[in-house]
């Protein structure tokens, strides 16, 4: 995460912020439950960070539909502002990750740490 850090922080984003926007901008309106799966968080974290980007304007809540008692959250056009001004320096650390270790050597530790969460759910 040191080669993040210092642009999310000059952007005033925690890493727990931008893994939650990411989210929001990959998957559309979730419900908290499924957010706090997809980004790997607690279910008390995610709502002080929904508090603070919330705050900030860069998610909503909408109430869902079809049951008032579960809420949608989704990322606002400053939320997606945001990204498009800190992702291509996310990409291209991720490229350069990439470049230092070989794709295929990337792809067996994503696999062996898809192997390890499973076996740690179990």
């Amino acid at each position: 995460m040191d080669r993040f850090r210092p642009v999310l922080r000059a952007h005033g984003v925690t890493e727990q912020q931008w893994r939650v926007l990411r989210a929001l901008s990959a998957t559309g309106p979730i419900d908290a439950g499924g957010l706090a799966e997809v980004c790997c968080l607690l279910r008390p974290s995610l709502t002080r960070i929904l508090r603070d980007l919330t705050a900030r304007g860069l998610i909503a809540r909408h109430t869902s539909e079809r049951d008032l008692r579960v809420s949608k959250i989704s990322i606002t056009a400053d939320g997606e502002a945001l990204i498009a001004k800190v992702g291509p320096h996310s990409e291209r650390q991720y490229h350069e990750i990439t470049e230092l270790l070989g794709a295929g050597d990337l792809e067996v530790l994503y696999t062996l740490l898809e192997r390890l969460e499973a076996r740690l759910v179990a």
